[in-house]
């Protein structure tokens, strides 16, 4: 139940972009509120690459992406303070609230206004449901509870894009039920939240525990013997407590150098592997290539299934192949894919968008776009929040986490509101450009990203001290040392 809980997190975010790229090229919706991009839609001498791009649209997208990234800030400290679990429950009422006043919007400020409540309810639980995985999840198992979340998240985008292709045929008010179908994630986030237990580490770090003892018991089984790994627990909390204030500046030291490191670039590598602007914009990437509304929509659900059915595949190999394996195979996929598809629509489609692309090369994009969702799904999209969940030491955890959910949530922002722009002026070549990337990001988890496949959380330091690189900047706890592979 509690990891249910948790993971159904990810239905918050999935939700979400689900239903805004589904909204985003839905009739009645864009005839509410962006007449001019419908106006577009029906020229048929408009530059295909440059239908989308309008900055009122790119506002209503992105605002949740900024909304997000200041929660992410505050939520590192009140996760800390009130727990993970009520971080959870917190998400979980601003997304309902969030929802109704989108649900009931008559123009594009309530829009906005609801978009920055539900930004805000998915900065709390995007940071508090990973964290709270990772600390209850036995070690051999961390990875395949962790990547529950990504599963989750990936039946949010389904069950949205299962609603939008119903409603995108009902005329004038069909985007009100897209947007109030909000309400069903939110009440199990909620429901959810009040009926588990926080976590030991949690409960621990603020001195409860009697309360962290039952916790353990709770979610390990009452015939579980949990006196070592409570003891482990407590002193990571005792620690941590030596250093309560200034973990922000604590990051910044010499032997948290490895730990800042991947809080920042684990982050922005995976906002560019192109995931979210994919994610968000994927029934808009079909319309481009001639599909109708509700094909495109289709399209989204065929991605969605085969994305669902790759991260349950992540779950299962993930502990046993472990998390660099994983990267490389899925970097290269993704490298492929990109570049395929910049082929296919600067051939097709030209440098002007002024070509109708032939049928085959339309399904093509969508096969390709079903590979790229595989790799992604087997690699950054699964395992970049299994990584910064467990390689930060207690003591500056929610500080790391908050800092890389802020830096996702700007380049989340940045590239939402851009990302159309971008595709007009880049045409084929924005694909290219996140291609480059992915050579960039494949090659540092090469060299730089230690394998963590089965190592304690609170052992983690042992890893940094071993690897060939980050040595210099860690020593291991006494007691602390590890045998396995860098």
């Amino acid at each position: 139940m509690s990891c249910l809980t948790a993971a159904a997190g990810g239905l918050l975010l999935g939700y979400d972009i689900g239903i805004t790229g589904g909204l985003t090229q839905m009739e009645s919706f864009l005839e509410a509120f962006f007449p001019e991009v419908q106006r577009k839609m029906a020229n048929a001498k408009q530059d295909a690459y440059c239908i989308f791009d309008s900055q009122v649209l790119n506002a209503f997208v992105s605002s949740f992406y900024l909304a997000g990234m200041v929660a992410s800030l505050l939520a590192g400290h009140l996760t800390k303070t009130l727990g993970r679990r009520n971080s959870m429950l917190i998400g979980g009422v601003l997304f309902f609230a969030g929802t109704l006043l989108n649900l009931a919007a008559v123009n594009v400020s309530m829009l906005i206004v609801g978009r920055i409540l539900l930004g805000v309810a998915v900065g709390f639980s995007s940071l508090a449901a990973p964290v709270y995985l990772a600390e209850i999840a036995p070690a051999r198992w961390r990875g395949a509870f962790t990547t529950s979340l990504g599963l989750f998240t990936n039946l949010g985008f389904f069950m949205a894009d299962m609603i939008n292709y119903r409603t995108t045929a009902i005329a004038r008010w069909g985007w009100r039920l897209s947007l109030g179908a909000g309400i069903v994630p939110a009440v199990v986030v909620i429901v959810g939240a009040a009926s588990i237990p926080d976590t030991p580490n949690s409960l621990a770090l603020r001195g409860r525990l009697d309360e962290a003892r039952e916790s353990l018991r709770r979610i390990r089984g009452a015939a579980a013997d949990v006196d070592a790994e409570l003891k482990d627990i407590v002193r990571a909390a005792e620690e941590d407590r030596r250093y309560e204030s200034g973990a922000l500046r604590r990051l910044l030291r010499r032997e948290y150098r490895p730990h800042l490191v991947m809080a920042v670039l684990i982050t922005v590598f995976f906002e560019m592997t192109g995931a979210v602007v994919v994610g968000i914009f994927t029934p808009l990437l079909f319309y481009t290539v001639g599909f109708t509304s509700q094909k495109a929509i289709l399209g989204s659900i065929i991605t969605d299934v085969v994305s669902i059915a790759s991260v349950a595949v992540a779950a299962l190999v993930v502990d046993r192949h472990g998390r660099r394996t994983l990267f490389m195979v899925g970097g290269v996929v993704l490298i492929l894919c990109q570049v395929a598809m910049a082929w296919i629509f600067g051939a097709q489609l030209g440098a002007d968008g002024g070509r109708a692309m032939p049928r085959g090369y339309a399904v093509a994009v969508v096969f390709l776009v079903c590979m790229y969702t595989v790799g992604l799904s087997v690699s950054w999209g699964s395992l970049s929040s299994v990584v910064t969940t467990e390689i930060f030491p207690l003591e500056v955890r929610s500080a790391a986490l908050g800092l890389g959910g802020a830096i996702a949530s700007a380049l989340t922002f940045m590239q939402s509101q851009s990302f159309l722009e971008m595709l007009c002026r880049f045409k084929y070549g924005a694909f290219a450009y996140y291609a480059g990337w992915v050579v960039v990001m494949t090659a540092f988890v090469a060299v730089f990203l230690p394998e963590t496949k089965g190592v304690p959380i609170e052992s983690m330091g042992a890893v940094w001290a071993q690897h060939w690189y980050w040595r210099r900047f860690v020593k291991p706890a006494p007691g602390k040392q590890l045998d396995g592979p860098e």
